[in-house]
């Protein structure tokens, strides 16, 4: 389940998923935040890969290309700035690849 939050300039992208889910890797063109709120990740980067057990706070690196297994169930946000407010279009702000 994905809920996107928007606050002047910014944007959360709160994730709930199960044991098992994977995020799609993707790269931005800036440094952003990731926070785990709950549970237990993978964190597969270009270069390695690494435990992350919530709390925790990472920033993933621009141009890295990253995504997410979920060892146990998860949220996970994603923190960009941005003016773009429409969920619909977000991603496609956002997202390089």
């Amino acid at each position: 389940m994905i809920t996107h939050h928007f606050s002047s300039g910014l944007y959360a992208k709160e994730c709930v998923f199960p044991k098992g889910s994977q995020i799609v890797q993707h790269k931005h063109n800036y440094d952003h935040l990731s926070i785990l709120a709950k549970g237990k990740v993978l964190v597969v980067t270009d270069d390695e890969e690494t435990e992350v057990v919530a709390p925790a706070c990472l920033n993933i690196k621009a141009n890295k290309h990253h995504g997410v297994l979920a060892l146990e169930d998860c949220i996970w946000y994603c923190i960009h700035a941005t003016d773009e407010t429409d969920p619909n279009k977000v991603d496609q702000v956002l997202i390089k690849e």
